[in-house]
């Protein structure tokens, strides 16, 4: 059986794609380049499905949530504060996973930011 690599991109509406963007690079610091090319750092990703009643997307309209591992989530998470981002009070710890805490971008898609164990 033929199967997939990994993910091979992440596309997102925006009523301003330039100024998404740059929220993106400015405030997560993610440096893609002109084409969109990122160079993530080597990682484990997660796929999993949830209930289709989840409020744990935010918004019952946005239907997937990209999830970013970072190095240290309380230093993300106080950049994030620091640019006026909208970040969510709560973080949540799991035993064995990680340390979990989200922010919401200017186009109102929450994000969620991942502190491996």
């Amino acid at each position: 059986m033929e199967r997939v690599l990994g993910i091979g991109g992440y596309f997102v509406r925006a009523t301003d794609p330039g100024a998404l963007s740059a929220w993106y690079r400015d405030c997560l610091g993610l440096d893609a380049d002109e084409n969109g090319l990122w160079r993530q750092e080597a990682g484990v990703t997660v796929f999993a499905t949830f209930e289709s009643e989840t409020d744990y997307f935010g918004s019952r309209a946005q239907q997937t949530m990209l999830n970013f591992r970072v190095r240290d989530l309380d230093a993300m998470l106080a950049q994030l504060r620091a640019k006026g981002a909208d970040v969510a009070q709560e973080t949540q710890d799991m035993e064995g996973v990680g340390r979990f805490g989200w922010v919401t971008d200017p186009e109102g898609n929450r994000l969620e930011l991942w502190q491996p164990a």
